[in-house]
């Protein structure tokens, strides 16, 4: 979740800018918040590289293939890193005038083009390797963010993410994480990844309210290791969770206070604690409030 890091910082930036621009941005402003993104982005990078390869340094580039860990929850945190990045971008490009059509297309290849140079960096790392599951998912969510986009100009399904810690990460807390902050980015337990579904949005005549959604989730548990063979041979028996839940949409509160719409908009890329069905290999069971 290295790659997520860089998405969380430039996010934090983009939210600050949210909140700080107006309407009337001129071109040349727009081009100063290009040229002090793309420095803050290189500084960002450059710096989260030494960090991260100081200290086994590069290698020759090659390839590496970590689809099948995990259960993919890994590969679902970047489709929805990249959606969530191109959903930010957007809202800060269609502050300066641009063009709503012209703004969806950078904001999408921006969101998916930003993490690119990282993953190659992975690829010259040999710890890590060159992941083009990474890459494809990427793609992926930036994708159907503009997708969406252009077939209805709206978002009516909405890619959300849930957590909740777990016993799981004490027992590898290297791999993990040790505590609340390094555990939301590694422990893929405590993970859920959710395609929230805007009904009112489907049937606009239909009377449903708009504030509800309904959110299909996904999720997995018992991973102490990437592989399925690894934790069974250390004898957890890690396996796929489904979720049907409710959920919240955000967007449908209006509010003229700027830091308010700022953190609504923040928290409409979260599922926030609601109902949930979850059916695994188990069996089923049913969470009042599951996050």
């Amino acid at each position: 979740m290295r790659k997520l890091l860089v998405l969380v910082l430039i996010f934090s930036l983009g939210l600050t800018q949210v909140q700080g621009q107006t309407d009337s941005l001129t071109r040349k402003r727009l081009n100063k918040m290009l040229v002090y993104g793309s420095v803050g982005y290189g500084v960002t990078l450059f710096a989260l590289s030494q960090a991260w390869y100081a200290e086994q340094g590069l290698s020759h580039f090659r390839f590496f293939n970590d689809n099948p860990q995990w259960k993919q929850v890994d590969k679902i945190g970047h489709f929805y890193s990249t959606y969530q990045f191109s959903r930010i971008t957007h809202e800060l490009l269609n502050k300066t005038g641009l063009e709503d059509r012209k703004s969806a297309f950078w904001s999408s290849a921006l969101g998916a083009g930003l993490l690119l140079p990282v993953e190659i960096l992975d690829g010259f790392s040999p710890e890590f390797g060159f992941s083009y599951g990474d890459v494809i998912a990427n793609t992926l969510g930036s994708g159907f963010y503009l997708g969406q986009h252009l077939l209805w100009q709206e978002q009516r399904i909405k890619s959300k993410f849930s957590f909740h810690q777990t016993s799981l990460a004490g027992i590898r807390p290297a791999v993990l994480g040790d505590g609340l902050a390094e555990e939301i980015l590694k422990d893929y337990n405590g993970q859920s990844y959710w395609f929230s579904f805007d009904i009112h949005a489907f049937a606009k005549t239909s009377g449903f309210p708009k504030w509800l959604n309904l959110g299909l989730g996904y999720g997995a548990q018992n991973m102490i290791f990437a592989r399925d063979g690894e934790n069974e041979l250390a004898g957890f028996q890690n396996y796929r969770q489904y979720y049907l839940g409710l959920d919240f949409d955000l967007s449908y509160i209006k509010t003229d206070k700027q830091w308010l719409r700022t953190i609504l908009f923040l928290l409409d890329g979260i599922r926030l604690p609601a109902p949930a069905f979850e059916i695994n290999k188990n069996g089923s069971k049913f969470h009042l409030l599951y996050y």
